[in-house]
């Protein structure tokens, strides 16, 4: 029997921008959340701006904010911030991820929003956490890449280079939204929600946990190697004969003797003691690459893949974006669908949850500025002549044509 998405039922308020908290409760949404999203009436979150490749809308905002509705209000008027309180005071959960201290000023801190509200689960998310030297600092993803230390084990020896994704704000958002579903659980129990912090230094710092440790432990900070892995080898991309470029990874001294025999046709390489042991390999990190380049540099990528499949090894071509979105595996489990924004319909993937038993995710549309604010103002008990008002005085504004359509 069909299960309804797990998250069916609940409502999110949020107050958010950028990435970090938009990408957290893209992740609600999608499990059948219902998400208010809160926006300045002059732009709206900021990334709607970032660009306008994704069919004249930001890539960003595409990205982190499908099946969102939009009110667009000016929270420093008292009556707009009245009406996002009496939302959240019937709401299950409540994100932000405004500028430090902002949302205590405004009394939308979870501290105080928890109190008040005892089943609410309110999450606060910040660059560098409440408290502490660095409570003030501003925190954009790649200042914080640079401060946990990511950018110093990302690149080759003579360069370090940032994260090719905002690697810092992925990791504050998917611990806010694993937060979230905990504390839900919590509260099924108990029958109080609660604060739940996250701060975007602490969550990068956490997916850091390999070379922290190999680092405070004894081992020294890893070396940067580029596409080389720093303590195993060969692990690397090499060149084919075509132009492409496979990467494959030898886990163990076992992988390495079929690699030997069945791909580089050396198989005297297997005991040779300079090459037999990881330890040894990577201490010859230049002759073991230099003879499996060799190798893979007589063959083209499609018969290099196959070569090391054959063998029991781990490959990969080394894809570009445009390879990914035409991905085979992709395309064979069906993971696209086409989602409504106000700029017509747009490609976007399934997320990675899947529940066999149950509906797919929502895919919802993506909302123009301010697209729900009347009927959201309405929900907040505010009468017509009310919604007026605010709309003569540029409190909040309105798309009342709509922003998702699909054709």
């Amino acid at each position: 029997m069909s299960q309804p998405l797990p998250l069916e039922g609940i409502t999110v308020v949020a107050v958010e921008q950028a990435v970090s908290a938009p990408f957290a409760t893209r992740q609600l949404a999608d499990l059948g959340a219902r998400v208010i999203k809160v926006e300045r009436t002059d732009g709206g979150d900021f990334a709607r701006g970032y660009d306008t490749e994704a069919g004249g809308l930001a890539s960003h905002f595409v990205w982190c904010n499908r099946g969102k509705q939009s009110l667009a209000v000016d929270l420093k008027d008292p009556r707009g911030l009245e009406a996002v309180r009496r939302l959240i005071a019937k709401a299950d959960v409540f994100v932000q991820n405004l500028a430090q201290g902002a949302a205590a000023r405004l009394g939308l801190d979870a501290a105080t929003l928890c109190a008040a509200h005892p089943r609410l689960v309110a999450v606060d998310i910040s660059g560098y956490g409440a408290f502490g030297p660095y409570a003030q600092k501003r925190a954009y993803d790649m200042l914080v890449q640079c401060e946990a230390g990511l950018v110093s084990v990302t690149g080759t020896a003579e360069q370090p280079v940032k994260a090719g994704i905002p690697a810092a704000d992925v990791a504050a958002a998917m611990y806010a939204f694993s937060g979230v579903l905990a504390a839900l659980v919590r509260r099924g129990t108990t029958g109080r929600g609660g604060p739940v912090e996250i701060s975007m230094l602490e969550s990068l710092a956490e997916w850091m946990g390999h070379p922290l440790h190999h680092g405070m432990h004894g081992g020294g900070a890893p070396q940067r190697t580029g596409l080389a892995h720093a303590v195993i080898a060969p692990y690397d991309a090499y060149p084919t004969a075509d132009g492409g470029q496979v990467l494959l990874s030898v886990q163990n001294d076992r992988e390495w003797q079929r690699l030997a025999e069945r791909v580089l046709g050396r198989p005297e390489l297997a005991t040779d003691p300079d090459f037999a042991t990881n330890r040894a390999r990577t201490a010859n990190r230049g002759r073991t690459d230099a003879v499996v380049a060799r190798a893979l540099a007589r063959l083209d990528s499609e018969d290099a893949v196959a070569a090391l499949e054959e063998a029991g090894i781990a490959c990969a071509r080394l894809n570009t974006v445009a390879d990914l979105a035409a991905h085979p595996q992709l395309e064979a489990r069906d993971r696209w669908r086409d989602i409504a924004t106000p700029a017509g319909p747009l490609r976007a993937m399934l997320p990675p949850i899947t529940f066999p038993d149950g509906p797919e995710p929502g895919m919802g549309a993506i909302p123009a500025l301010g697209e729900h604010t009347d009927a959201l103002l309405r929900e907040a008990g505010l009468t017509g002549e009310d919604i007026a008002e605010l709309h003569r005085e540029g409190i909040v504004t309105s798309d009342h044509e709509g922003g998702g359509r699909l054709g």
